[in-house]
């Protein structure tokens, strides 16, 4: 059985409630603690604009520089069409819609798809 980790819960509601904040689409948290070595969480996110894309992905930056959060790696600026921020333990992608709905990341790292591959 995974431990649960609060701290790392606590810190994906804040950044949740922060991209609500800044109008972030379709907000979702992908709990990938013991199916994945790399992180524990994803936070998807859609922005209506390659300009909302770019706003949402600087407030992560400045979410992660106020918390002392050390950004690893930030990738698809300035194009913003999907923008990976790696947080270490967070892994937070902004999409544009219809590169949300291409790559489709919330089917593909679901339990049920995951039982499926495995099957």
């Amino acid at each position: 059985m995974v431990k649960s980790n609060p701290e790392g819960e606590a810190l994906v509601n804040d950044l949740v409630l922060r991209l609500n904040d800044k109008k972030g689409l379709d907000v979702v948290v992908v709990d990938l603690a013991g199916r994945a070595t790399f992180t524990d969480f994803f936070v998807i996110a859609t922005g209506t604009s390659t300009t909302h894309v770019a706003t949402l992905a600087s407030e992560v930056d400045l979410f992660a520089h106020e918390r002392k959060i050390r950004v690893r790696g930030v990738e698809g600026l300035p194009e913003c069409f999907w923008v990976l921020l790696d947080l270490g333990d967070v892994l937070v992608h902004i999409f544009l819609q219809e590169t949300r709905e291409f790559y489709n990341l919330e089917k593909l790292w679901s339990p049920k798809a995951q039982q499926a591959v495995l099957a």
